[in-house]
């Protein structure tokens, strides 16, 4: 039985000269999802919400970027939906691929990549310590938001908006700013 080889981020570098919706997952070059609305209106809205944290510096204030890519490792450079780092930590304005870790990362579902995103995703920013992490599904208009404690991730949040209010929700790491999922999901 033949070693399966694994990409690295060379190899992503390379690929992407060729089609720029390519991530690096665990060592495979793996194809993003085509763009659609539910996607792109969750994200924008999401993303909106943001603003006003940018603005602020040192304490509470954050750098949210939307499809952003992170090298965790040599083998493993995720396009995120949303990330963010805390200003605190990284006072400077981002270039590039991030090789810092994140504070924060949301990820949409795509249809047909849900397992990447609810599964393969979440195990490896638990290995990497990302300390929250949120999965959002705009056809279900839920939303769980994991924090890491002990090395493993808890569901710190979650909530169906189709059957409850959320147009004020404190979520961590966010806790001391209010979001309007009910708008995020039109």
């Amino acid at each position: 039985m033949e070693a399966r080889k694994l990409f690295t981020i060379n190899d992503l570098y390379q690929a992407q000269q060729q089609d720029e919706r390519i991530e690096l997952i665990n060592g495979e070059l793996i194809k993003r999802p085509m763009a659609r609305s539910e996607h792109a209106l969750a994200q924008a809205g999401l993303s909106g919400q943001f603003l006003p944290l940018w603005g602020k510096g040192g304490m509470g204030g954050w750098w949210i970027m939307t499809e952003i890519s992170v090298r965790y490792s040599e083998h493993h450079c995720p396009t995120h939906d949303l990330a963010g780092w805390r200003k605190e930590r990284l006072p400077v304005r981002p270039k590039g691929v991030m090789d810092l870790l994140p504070d924060w990362v949301c990820e949409i579902t795509s249809p047909g990549h849900e397992r990447k995103d609810t599964f393969t995703q979440l195990l490896r920013l638990q290995a990497f310590g990302v300390p929250h992490y949120w999965l959002i599904s705009p056809e279900d208009k839920t939303l769980i938001a994991y924090q890491l404690e002990n090395n493993a991730y808890r569901v710190a949040f979650a909530v169906e908006c189709e059957s409850s209010d959320c147009s004020q929700l404190m979520i961590p790491p966010f806790s001391d700013y209010v979001l309007d999922f009910g708008f995020v999901f039109g």
